[in-house]
């Protein structure tokens, strides 16, 4: 476990922007009380970034299944269709970041006032430490691991309804899957409140690493409490902060039934979604809407060791804080992402008490929870790709690319011959206007991938290869 931090910036650490201020992010909070939601940056959690507004942001990337655009799909139900290979995520268009609690800030773009956008928090700080149970031998101590990862366990492969539902439908089957979370948070039992879903029948819960942060960091108390209201408690397994993903643990799981999981991939743009959790502490709670954009690059968090950028699924189905963790569904009842943000209006002086829908929210695809939950039930721990190198962030975006700031000896963006000023344009074909949107097409691969970046330098324009190194996050 890396819960020490390390006074050596990371290779992919972000850097401060050059020039005057850039206008801050809009405020973000933790949907439940008191505890900040997030999302941790491209960089490896346990070391110390730079939380100004101004600070370029490094290149790490998630490390979702790559997924290439969604096949053609029939006239309803895109999402119900076969997986269709992944495509890197599009342009990044959308910034979020929460202040110190008690703090104000302002508007990040002047054309999006008054949006605030909040981790959509049941409780708890996002750490950056990940939950320990490895031995001294690198093998892995205690109950709820499985060496095979999700291999080893029993993952439901079949869709609960056959054809596509009415809400009424989706919700009869998924609520039975999904539970309330209560952690401790800074002392106090079930100080912070979350959501969570039934990952298989071994007894895992998935839900966001804000959710149960502090209570991990401090082996304070998780409780589940299922549809039925049933209480059973809970470890930790692992923990991201870089990806807000948390695997939990019930010894007693017989009354449990596992969600299954879609595909966010085959999601279209229009495409009906419930979400459901407990908002408020308001326990099964079902709502409804579409899904609003795909591959939106979000980044949340109110510090440099409590961000992280989402690859998101955008939807308009109510989300509120308690929310954080519980599934987004599709037609058919599959999970397709994991609700983890909101933005909400309210501009610089939005408080917790004060957040709430406004009809954007944001979901964790599944394809990330996969390959997540695979790592931590093998190692308690998770790994995001990085390059070793500075990208900018901050400032007004020009829409002209990711300008890389500085490049880190011995490192993946060195190999390749990546330079500071170089301007990435396009990773694996794919368009980026900005330094989230590469942090975020980035993520979307695995360390040990290799990706193609569009480079140019002057008035040059070469194709540049770089395989990607991993760190633990």
């Amino acid at each position: 476990m890396n819960d020490e931090h390390d006074d050596d910036q990371e290779p992919t650490q972000p850097i401060a922007a050059e020039g005057g201020a850039e206008p801050a992010p809009p405020p973000v909070s933790p949907w439940a009380p008191p505890a900040p939601g997030t999302a941790p940056l491209p960089q490896e959690p346990s070391r110390p970034e730079p939380t100004a507004v101004l600070a370029s942001d490094s290149l790490g990337e998630l490390r979702t299944e790559p997924q290439a655009g969604p096949p053609e799909a029939p006239p309803m139900a895109p999402s119900l269709l076969p997986p269709a290979p992944p495509a890197p995520p599009t342009t990044a268009d959308l910034s979020v970041r929460r202040p110190q609690p008690g703090s104000s800030a302002g508007l990040r773009w002047p054309l999006v006032a008054l949006i605030a956008l909040l981790v959509g928090l049941g409780g708890g700080f996002l750490g950056a430490l990940a939950y320990d149970q490895v031995s001294d031998d690198g093998g892995v101590q205690g109950p709820g691991y499985a060496t095979g990862g999700l291999s080893d366990v029993d993952l439901e492969d079949v869709a609960p309804l056959d054809a596509p539902g009415s809400v009424a439908d989706v919700a009869k089957v998924i609520l039975p899957s999904t539970v309330q979370i209560l952690a401790e948070y800074d002392g106090q039992d079930a100080g912070a409140t979350g959501s969570g879903w039934v990952m298989d029948s071994n007894g895992h819960i998935v839900t966001n690493n804000h959710v149960v942060a502090d209570a991990a960091k401090n082996s304070g108390p998780i409780v589940v409490v299922d549809h039925q209201r049933n209480r059973y408690d809970a470890e930790v397994v692992g923990r991201s902060p870089v990806y807000d993903l948390a695997i939990l643990f019930v010894q007693d799981f017989d009354g449990l039934k596992p969600a299954t999981m879609g595909y966010s991939a085959k999601l279209q743009v229009g495409e009906p979604v419930v979400a459901v959790g407990s908002p408020l502490g308001l326990h099964d709670t079902v709502t409804s809407g579409i899904v609003s954009y795909l591959h939106r690059p979000v980044t949340t968090g109110r510090t440099a060791d409590d961000s992280s950028y989402i690859d998101a699924v955008q939807t308009d189905a109510a989300i509120n804080p308690g929310n954080s963790g519980g599934p987004l569904v599709n037609q058919k009842g599959e999970v397709v992402g994991v609700n983890s943000a909101i933005a909400t209006a309210g501009g610089g002086g939005s408080t917790d008490r004060d957040a709430g829908n406004i009809g954007v929210g944001f979901a964790i695809p599944v394809e990330q929870v996969r390959i997540t939950a695979d790592q931590i039930l093998k190692s308690g721990k998770a790994q995001y790709p990085v390059i070793g190198a500075k990208v900018k962030t901050g400032g007004i975006p020009t829409g002209e690319g990711a300008e890389l700031d500085e490049i880190i000896a011995k490192s993946p963006a060195e190999a390749a011959g990546l330079r500071k000023g170089d301007i990435i344009t396009h990773v694996n074909g794919v368009r980026v206007t900005d330094g989230i949107g590469l942090i975020v097409a980035i993520r979307t691969y695995q360390p040990g991938q290799t990706i193609e970046f569009t480079v140019e330098r002057g008035k040059d324009e070469q194709k540049v290869e770089v395989t990607l190194d991993g760190e633990d996050g």
